[in-house]
């Protein structure tokens, strides 16, 4: 093999090692910027809720959604955020009762919230945006044991013979 023969074999070979090295790295995206009052959402919805985390995606589209169909869902989520810290965490009714008589908006406002997360809409009728399905947290509680409705539990037609 001459000189320049070796020197071509090696710089194909280190081009061809770099692009599998660079195709086997997780793509290097910058994070996505936060809407204004998401951390405020996301801490709101661990007290409302009682979970310590949410799927990121999930949280990113409720808070979208909401952000779109409440006005000025950002002033009342930061509202209900001190309300809450200082009122104390209690459970999703009694907060709700609690606002009826002096903040009614703020009492929508975590309406909505639960809404948004347990049913996995957001709006009223006729303008609702289904946010998720299958991730509502409805599925939750009894994930362990039912398929989720409209889910196949068997072959097609399974339903049609008699057990």
């Amino acid at each position: 093999m001459k000189a320049s023969e070796r020197v071509s074999f090696v710089m194909r070979r280190s081009i061809v090692a770099s692009v599998c090295a660079a195709w086997a790295l997780p793509p290097l995206r910058a994070q996505p910027a936060r809407a204004p009052g998401f951390d405020t959402f996301l801490a709101v919805s661990a007290r409302l809720t009682g979970r310590a985390s949410f799927d990121p995606l999930l949280a990113d589209r409720v808070h979208a959604a909401l952000a779109r169909n409440v006005p000025g869902f950002a002033a009342k989520i930061a509202a209900l955020n001190q309300w809450i810290a200082t009122h104390g965490g209690t459970p999703t009714d009694i907060i709700t009762a609690a606002l009826e008589p002096t903040h009614p908006e703020l009492a929508k406002t975590v309406s909505a919230v639960m809404r948004a997360w347990y049913l996995g809409v957001v709006g009223e009728p006729p303008h609702v945006e289904v946010v998720a399905y299958e991730r509502a947290l409805m599925f939750d509680p009894v994930g362990d044991m039912l398929t989720i409705p409209s889910y196949c539990r068997g072959e097609p037609a399974d339903w049609a013979q008699k057990p």
